[in-house]
């Protein structure tokens, strides 16, 4: 049993290092992966459907992070999301969401 627990942290422990709430905004967009979808600008997405995020309020940026983790915000859009989110300290999303708000 000890073994099977074991197993099932260490993945999770690897990727701490990856959760370093002093990296900024734009190096967090890359290294959250945010940038495989909404763009290195952040305003041109790999898909038409996927939103253009450059700009967004910071409030509103958020909320939608929190709530597709929480699972507040459900449907098709946020299925590639939810994948990633768990992965996004609430700190790491304020980061984020006002960085993306700077951005022109």
């Amino acid at each position: 049993m000890k073994y099977k627990t074991l197993l099932l942290i260490a993945p999770l422990l690897a990727l701490a290092p990856l959760a370093q709430a002093s990296d900024d905004g734009p190096t967090l967009y890359v290294k959250k992966t945010c940038v495989a979808c909404h763009g290195k600008d952040a305003k041109t997405p790999i898909l038409p459907t996927y939103p253009k995020i450059a700009g967004q309020n910071a409030e509103y940026a958020y909320a939608q992070m929190n709530d597709i983790k929480s699972g507040a915000r459900n449907n098709g859009q946020t299925a590639a999301m939810k994948g990633i989110m768990h992965l996004v300290s609430e700190e790491e999303m304020r980061t984020l969401a006002d960085w993306v708000a700077t951005l022109q």
